[in-house]
C-alpha cells in the first residue's frame, strides 16, 4: 500500500524523469506547458501542484494518455444495469442523528 504522499511524491519523480529524458530543461518546459517556472520547480521538489498544473505538464510531457487510467468509468454487468439504473449525479445526503441540529 502507498501513502497520498507516496504518490505524490513519484508522480512528481516521475515528471521529472521524463523532463530529462526528453532533454527539456525546467525552463522549456514551462514555456511548452505554460506553467510557471517557480511552480514547476515546486511541483518537482514537494509534489505540490493543482490538477490542473499537472494536466498541463502531462500535455507537455507527451503523458496526457496516462491520465485517462484515472477514475476510469466501470462498464455495466448488463442490460439490465442500463436501462434500470439512471446515472447519478451526485452522492447521497448525510443523516443526522436525532436531535442534533444540521
Amino acid at each position: 500500500m502507498w501513502s497520498p504522499g507516496e504518490v505524490i511524491e513519484g508522480v512528481a519523480e516521475r515528471a521529472k524523469r521524463r523532463r530529462l529524458d526528453l532533454g527539456y530543461t525546467q525552463a522549456e518546459l514551462s514555456e511548452r506547458s505554460g506553467v510557471r517556472l517557480g511552480t514547476l520547480k515546486l511541483f518537482e521538489r514537494t509534489g505540490q501542484a493543482s490538477l490542473q498544473t499537472v494536466v498541463m505538464i502531462a500535455f507537455a510531457l507527451r503523458a496526457e494518455g496516462e491520465l485517462t487510467a484515472l477514475f476510469p468509468r466501470q462498464a455495466p454487468m448488463t442490460i439490465d444495469d442500463v436501462v434500470e439504473k439512471p446515472l447519478r449525479q451526485r452522492g447521497r445526503r448525510r443523516r443526522t442523528p436525532a436531535g442534533s441540529a444540521t
